[in-house]
C-alpha cells in the first residue's frame, strides 16, 4: 500500500512540474506570433473582409494580446474553428488562445481544463423569428411546435431544452454542427425560429436574403457570459491574457484612447501614469513578462475596450449593437477592470 502511495504522489508531482514548465509566452516568442482560434465567420466578432483579412470583437482581443507580447497587433494567426473543434484545438495546444463567443461555464473550467481569462461580452440567448412568416408572434412564449434551428455542441442547445421543457412547450430541433450551415438552413426556410446568443442573430440577421423582415424577440433566457480561454497550467500566460481584458476596460474608464494615447503619457493623474508605465521604478510590465509599456501597446494598436466595442459591433458598425450591460460600471453596466497597481 505504501508504494502504491509513493507512487500515486510521484505521478502527482510530475503532472505539476510538467504543467508548471509549461511556457506559452516562451513559444508565443519563439515563433514570432500569437495563434488565436476564433469563429469561422461572424460578422462582428470574427470574419475574413473582402480582402481576406481577418475583423471583429474577438479578433481585435487577439490582436490586443500581440501588441502587449510584441508591441505589434498584426503578429496573430487565425485558426477558423466550429463550436466543436474551438476545443480540441486549444486542449491540443494546436492554437495558444481561444477567443471565439464562449460561454464560461463550471464544466469547462473543470472538465475541460480551461482558464477563462474574464468576460469580454455578457450575453444572453435569444430567438429570431421572420416576421413575415410567422405573423403576430412577439414572444418567445408563442413558439411552441415550432421547427427551431440550432447549432450542436454548444450551451445554446442545452439552454435551447430547458427552456422548452421548463414552460412546457413542443419544439422540433433542426441541428447543425456550424454556424454557416444553421444560419442557411434558417434563411431557406427549414425551421421557423433560429436561436444562438442575442448578439449572433444580429449578426447573423446581416447575411440574410431579406434582412429586414426578420425580428429578434425580447426574451433572454439564458446568461451567456462569453469571454477568452487559455489552457490550464500556465499562470503567466492566463495572466498575460487575463490583464490585456482589464488593461482594455481600464484604458476606457481612464479616457484613454488611440488618438491620445502618447499625449496621455505626459499626464499628472496618479492612475493614468501608473496604467501607461510612466511610474518611476514601476515593475508592472515586466512583472507580467512585458515592457513597461505594455498597456500603451494595446491602446495603439487597437484602442480601448469602447473603441473595439463601437467600431465592430456597436454604434459605428452595422450590427448597431447597444452597449447594454457592457457599458462601463460607472455608466450603470458591469464592466469593470481589475486595479493595474
Amino acid at each position: 500500500m505504501k508504494n502504491v502511495l509513493m507512487a500515486l504522489a510521484g505521478a502527482s508531482l510530475a503532472f505539476v512540474a510538467g504543467s508548471a514548465s509549461a511556457d506559452t509566452l516562451d513559444d508565443v516568442k519563439a515563433k514570432g506570433f500569437v495563434q488565436c482560434g476564433t469563429n469561422t465567420a461572424l460578422p462582428g466578432f470574427a470574419a475574413p473582409d473582402n480582402q481576406g483579412e481577418w475583423k471583429g470583437f474577438d479578433v481585435d482581443f487577439c490582436r490586443a494580446v500581440a501588441a502587449a507580447i510584441f508591441g505589434d497587433p498584426t503578429k496573430v494567426n487565425f485558426t477558423p474553428t466550429n463550436a466543436t473543434e474551438r476545443f480540441t484545438a486549444l486542449q491540443s495546444g494546436e492554437i495558444d488562445l481561444l477567443a471565439r463567443n464562449t460561454t464560461w461555464t463550471l464544466s469547462r473550467d473543470t472538465k475541460l481544463g480551461f482558464n477563462f481569462a474574464g468576460v469580454n461580452y455578457y450575453d444572453g440567448q435569444g430567438f429570431m423569428i421572420n416576421s413575415k412568416k410567422l405573423t403576430g408572434i412577439n414572444s418567445a412564449l408563442q413558439l411552441s411546435g415550432a421547427a427551431v434551428c440550432v447549432q450542436s455542441g454548444t450551451t445554446t442547445e442545452l439552454n435551447l431544452a430547458d427552456y422548452f421543457a421548463a414552460n412546457n412547450m413542443q419544439y422540433n430541433p433542426v441541428v447543425f454542427q456550424g454556424i454557416e450551415e444553421v444560419n442557411q438552413a434558417y434563411d431557406s426556410g427549414r425551421c421557423d425560429v433560429l436561436t444562438t446568443d442575442q448578439s449572433g442573430l444580429y449578426a447573423s440577421r446581416l447575411k440574410l436574403s431579406t434582412p429586414d423582415d426578420h425580428v429578434v424577440l425580447p426574451e433572454i433566457i439564458s446568461k451567456e457570459p462569453l469571454g477568452p480561454v487559455v489552457r490550464q497550467g500556465d499562470d503567466k500566460w492566463f495572466d498575460i491574457v487575463k490583464w490585456t481584458l482589464f488593461a482594455l476596460i481600464q484604458a476606457e474608464e481612464l479616457g484613454i484612447t488611440q488618438a491620445n494615447v502618447e499625449e496621455m503619457k505626459g499626464s499628472a493623474n496618479p492612475e493614468i501614469k501608473r496604467i501607461l508605465g510612466m511610474e518611476d521604478g514601476s515593475t508592472l510590465g515586466t512583472d507580467l513578462g512585458l515592457t513597461n509599456e505594455w498597456v500603451v501597446n494595446i491602446v495603439k494598436g487597437v484602442g480601448n475596450y469602447g473603441e473595439v466595442f463601437e467600431r465592430n459591433i456597436g454604434a459605428g458598425s452595422p450590427l448597431k449593437i447597444a452597449r447594454g450591460l457592457n457599458q462601463l460600471w460607472t455608466k450603470g453596466g458591469i464592466q469593470y477592470a481589475m486595479p493595474i497597481r
